[in-house]
C-alpha cells in the first residue's frame, strides 16, 4: 500500500499554535481522503517552528468505482419537485432519468449514477490546495506582490515550500503535482536555516526524517522535549544544581527550536532577595528560560534571603521550602510547579538559569548565554524595583484616609495602603455590580456571617476578606497578574498579619480547577466561599448567567469550587439562605454537584433520586448518595428497591387515573394479615428512619427502612391492591403511599434504575 508524505514549510510558526495546527492538518486531510473514497492504515502529524508534516501510511492507490440509484418523484409530480430531483442527481434534463414502476405507487423517476474511481494522486492534488487556503489559523497574513490581489493566499507566516510524495515502499514515489499562489509542490525540503540551508531531495518519510536530522532538524516535538529536559537536568547536575522543571515552558521551548542546544546563564546573587515566584516568572516570561535550585541545610537557610519572605521578617517561601518528604509537586498560583526537597532540607533558587538555543555556536554558546544574562539582569532589576516599591509608602496617603476608615485599615502598613487605594480609585469590578471596593465590603460582610458556621474567627475572616484583593494594586501583580494572591500572602506576612489571614489572601482563589486543591484553613475556607458566593449571587442578580458553552465570568468554575470546598471540608451550609429568591442558582449548584459526584464515580440515577429542587445542603446530598449506593449493593437494598418501585409505579398509575387514595390508613379496613404486618412495619421504619435522618445518619435510616423488605414482598404476594370495594382499594393505595413517603425521606426510589 502506498504512503503519503506532506510537508508545508514556512517562516516561524508561533509555538502556541504548532501542536493544534499539525492536528488540524491531519484531520482535514484524512477526512477529505475518506470522503473521497480512500482508506488509510495510520496517520501521524509532526511539527517544528518552520514546518508542519504529515505521514500517512497504507493509503489506497485509487478510490472505488461507484454505482448508485437516486430515487426521484412520481412522473406526475409538479415541475418544482422534478427540478429539485435533477439538481440532487446532477442531471441536466429529465430525459437522462429512468422511469421505474411500482404496483402501489405507480411510475417514478430514478437516476442511475456511475462514478469511476480516481487515482489517489488526483484526489490529493485537489484536496491539499483547498486545505491550505482554508486552514483555521487563529491569525494569518498575506505577503509579497501577490498580497495585493483579491483572494491571495493567507498563512500564519509566509509559506515557502510544499513537499508532497506518494508511492509504495517497493517503488520510487512520485511527486503529487499541484500549485497554489505560485508555490509548486515537489520533493525538496530544507534543513536548519543556519547549519544546513541547502536543498534536500526526499523520497519518503524514513529518509525525510534521517536527512533532516543530518541537516540539524529534529522533526519529532516530543523528542525535542526529551532532549531539552535530559540535557537541562544533566547541565544543572554538573554544576551542583537541580533543574526546576516546568512542563508548560518545556512545551513552549520545544516549539522555538529545531536543533535544541542547552546552555547555562547566570545573574547576580543579590537578585535572589526577590521572591522565587517573581524571579521564575521574570525569566520564564521574558527569556523562556528554566531556573535552577540548590539544596541547603536549615542552618544555612536561616542566613539566606530566601529563607525569609524576601529577606524581611520571618516566614517561609512556599515555593522554596516544604516539610513533606513525599509531597507531590503542587501547582503554585502562577501555574509553576513547586520545588519539593526532602524533609529537613531547604531548596532555594540559584543564580543560574537554563536556556535553549537553536544553534551550535563556535564558542560553545558563551556569547548566547552572556546575551541572555544581560536581558535577565535588566528584567530582574525591574522586578527588584517593583518588589521594594510595594513595601514602601504610597505618595497619596492623605487621599486614602476615608477608605482606610471605611475598612478599618492601618495606613502605616503597605498592604493596607494598597487596599485603601483600590477603594479610593473606584476600580470597577463590573458596570452593574459596582467597584472592587464595594465588592470587598460585600465579601467581608458575608465572611463574618459564614465564619461561625465554618468554625473561623469572624474578626480574622473579615480582616482576611478586606486584604484579599489588596495586592491587585501592587507593582509586582501589575507586571505579573498570575501572582495575584501569592503576593498578597507574602506582603501580609511581611507586615505581621496572622498566618491565617495571609494564607487566605492566596487561598481564597482556590480551587482554580478540578485538579487544584481546596483550602483547608477555616479562614481561607470562609473567604473563598464568600468570594465565590458573592460572585454567583451578583451575576445571577443582573441576569448574566452561563449559556451553552459561553461562560465569560467563569461562573461554572466558581460554583464547582464552592461545591468542592463544602463537600471536601465536611461543611453543612444552607445555601437557600444565601441565594435567596434565585432558585435557579440553587439548581445551578445542583448541576455542578452532579458533575462533581459523577467524576467521583457516583451513579447518576442515585444523584437524581436524592436531589430535590429544595435541597440546599450539598454535603447532606453527598452523604445520602454515599449511603444509598452502599445500601443498594446489599441484598436487602435490592429487594427493598424492587418493592418500593413497584409501590410507586402502582400509585403513579392510579393517581394518573385520579383513583381515590386514602390520606390516612385505617386499620379497620384491613382484611389480610399481610396488610397489618406492612402497616406495623411502615410505622416502625418511618419513625426510626426519621430519627436517624435528624442525626444525619443516612446509613441508619436505610437500615431502618430495610425492615420493610419482607412485609412489602408479602403484601404484594397475598394482597390484591385494586379490590372491588372502593374504600378497601383506597386504603391499600394509602398504605402504598406510606411506603413511598417512608423511603422518600432518604430518596425518590422511583428514580433509581433496577
Amino acid at each position: 500500500m502506498p504512503d503519503l508524505l506532506l510537508e508545508l514549510r514556512s517562516e516561524e510558526i508561533p509555538a502556541r499554535m504548532q501542536r493544534k495546527a499539525a492536528g488540524d492538518l491531519r484531520k482535514m486531510l484524512t477526512d477529505g481522503l475518506v470522503e473521497a473514497g480512500l482508506t488509510y492504515e495510520a496517520a501521524r502529524e509532526y511539527w517544528t517552528p518552520r514546518r508542519l508534516t504529515l505521514d500517512i501510511r497504507g493509503l489506497t492507490a485509487r478510490s472505488k468505482d461507484i454505482s448508485e440509484e437516486i430515487k426521484g418523484p412520481s412522473t406526475s409530480a409538479p415541475e418544482q419537485a422534478v427540478q429539485g430531483f435533477l439538481r440532487k442527481a446532477g442531471l441536466s434534463s429529465i430525459a437522462e432519468a429512468h422511469v421505474h414502476s411500482d404496483p402501489k405507487k405507480g411510475d417514478f423517476y430514478v437516476a442511475h449514477i456511475s462514478k469511476p474511481g480516481r487515482a489517489a494522486e488526483q484526489i490529493i492534488a485537489e484536496l491539499v490546495p483547498g486545505i491550505i487556503r482554508n486552514f483555521p489559523w487563529p491569525k494569518s497574513m498575506r505577503w509579497g506582490p501577490a498580497s495585493a490581489k483579491p483572494g491571495s493566499l493567507r498563512w500564519v507566516r509566509p509559506l515557502q515550500s510544499i513537499l508532497c510524495t506518494f508511492g509504495p515502499e517497493t517503488e520510487e514515489p512520485v511527486v503529487v503535482d499541484f500549485e497554489i499562489d505560485g508555490i509548486r509542490s515537489g520533493n525538496i525540503t530544507y534543513g536548519h536555516r543556519f547549519h544546513a540551508p541547502d536543498a534536500i531531495t526526499v523520497r519518503r518519510f524514513d529518509d525525510y526524517v534521517s536527512k533532516l536530522e543530518a541537516a540539524k532538524v529534529v522533526l519529532d516535538a516530543d523528542r525535542r522535549k526529551e532532549i531539552i529536559l535530559a540535557d537541562a537536568r544533566n547541565l544543572a547536575f554538573a554544576n551542583g544544581l537541580d533543574l526546576v522543571e516546568d512542563e508548560g515552558l518545556l512545551e513552549e521551548v520545544s516549539g522555538l527550536v529545531e536543533w535544541p542546544v542547552v546552555l547555562m546563564g547566570e545573574f547576580e546573587e543579590a537578585f535572589l532577595a526577590i521572591p522565587a515566584e517573581v524571579i521564575r516568572l521574570t525569566i520564564r516570561a521574558n527569556q523562556k528560560c528554566f531556573v535552577t535550585s540548590r539544596l541547603i541545610s536549615p542552618l544555612e537557610g536561616e542566613m539566606s534571603p530566601q529563607a525569609t519572605e524576601g529577606g524581611g521578617t520571618t516566614g517561609r517561601d512556599p515555593l522554596s521550602w516544604t516539610e513533606d518528604a513525599g509531597a507531590p509537586r503542587a501547582a503554585t498560583p502562577s501555574g509553576l510547579p513547586a520545588i519539593s526537597p526532602s524533609r529537613g532540607e531547604i531548596s532555594q533558587l540559584s543564580n543560574r538559569f537554563i536556556l535553549t538555543a537553536n544553534i551550535e555556536a563556535k564558542d560553545g554558546g558563551k556569547e548566547i548565554a552572556h546575551g541572555n544574562g544581560k536581558v535577565v539582569r535588566a528584567r530582574l532589576s525591574d522586578a527588584l524595583y517593583f518588589w521594594t516599591t510595594d513595601q514602601g509608602d504610597l505618595p497619596d496617603l492623605a487621599e486614602l484616609e476615608a477608605s482606610a476608615e471605611k475598612f478599618g485599615l492601618d495606613l502605616k502598613k503597605p498592604l493596607d495602603q494598597r487596599m485603601a487605594r483600590l477603594d479610593h480609585l473606584g476600580v470597577t469590578f463590573h458596570a452593574k455590580l459596582g467597584t472592587q471596593g464595594e465588592r470587598v465590603e460585600r465579601i467581608a460582610r458575608l465572611a463574618e456571617e459564614l465564619a461561625p458556621i465554618i468554625g473561623a474567627d469572624p474578626a480574622l475572616a473579615r480582616r482576611a476578606a478586606v486584604l484579599a484583593k489588596a495586592d491587585l494594586t501592587t507593582e509586582v501583580v501589575g507586571e505579573f497578574p498570575e501572582l495575584q494572591g501569592a503576593m498578597g500572602r507574602k506582603y501580609a506576612l511581611l507586615q505581621g498579619e496572622h498566618a491565617s489571614v495571609a494564607a487566605a489572601a492566596e487561598e481564597h482563589y482556590k480551587p482554580q480547577g478540578p485538579s487544584d486543591r481546596v483550602p483547608s484553613d477555616p479562614v481561607s475556607i470562609t473567604v473563598a466561599l464568600a468570594d465565590k458566593l458573592d460572585t454567583l449571587v451578583g451575576f445571577w442578580a443582573i441576569d448574566e448567567k452561563p449559556t451553552g458553552s459561553k461562560d465569560p465570568y467563569a461562573l461554572r468554575r466558581a460554583a464547582l469550587g464552592a461545591v468542592r470546598i463544602l463537600v471536601e471540608n465536611d461543611i453543612r451550609l444552607a445555601l437557600a439562605s444565601i441565594v435567596g429568591k434565585a432558585s435557579d442558582l440553587l439548581s445551578f449548584f445542583h448541576d455542578r454537584l452532579k458533575v462533581y459526584l459523577r467524576d467521583q464515580g457516583a451513579r447518576h440515577d442515585l444523584i437524581d433520586a436524592v436531589i430535590t429542587p429544595q435541597s440546599d445542603d450539598l454535603l447532606q446530598i453527598v452523604r445520602r448518595v454515599e449511603a444509598l449506593g452502599s445500601f443498594l449493593d446489599t441484598e436487602d437494598g435490592k429487594n427493598l428497591l424492587a418493592g418500593a418501585k413497584r409501590a410507586a409505579n402502582i400509585l403513579a398509575a392510579e393517581e394518573k387515573k385520579k383513583t381515590a387514595v386514602a390520606e390516612t390508613v385505617e386499620p379497620a379496613l384491613f382484611r389480610e394479615n399481610a396488610e397489618k404486618s406492612l402497616f406495623a412495619a411502615v410505622n416502625q421504619a418511618e419513625r426510626q428512619a426519621g430519627e436517624a435522618i435528624q442525626n444525619d445518619d443516612f446509613s441508619g435510616a436505610l437500615l431502618a427502612l430495610s425492615v420493610l423488605r419482607e412485609p412489602v414482598d408479602s403484601f404484594f404476594e397475598h394482597v390484591l391492591v385494586n379490590d372491588e370495594d372502593q374504600a378497601v382499594r383506597a386504603n391499600r393505595l394509602g398504605l402504598l403511599a406510606r411506603i413511598r413517603a417512608a423511603t422518600g425521606q432518604v430518596a425518590d426510589f422511583s428514580r433509581i434504575a433496577g
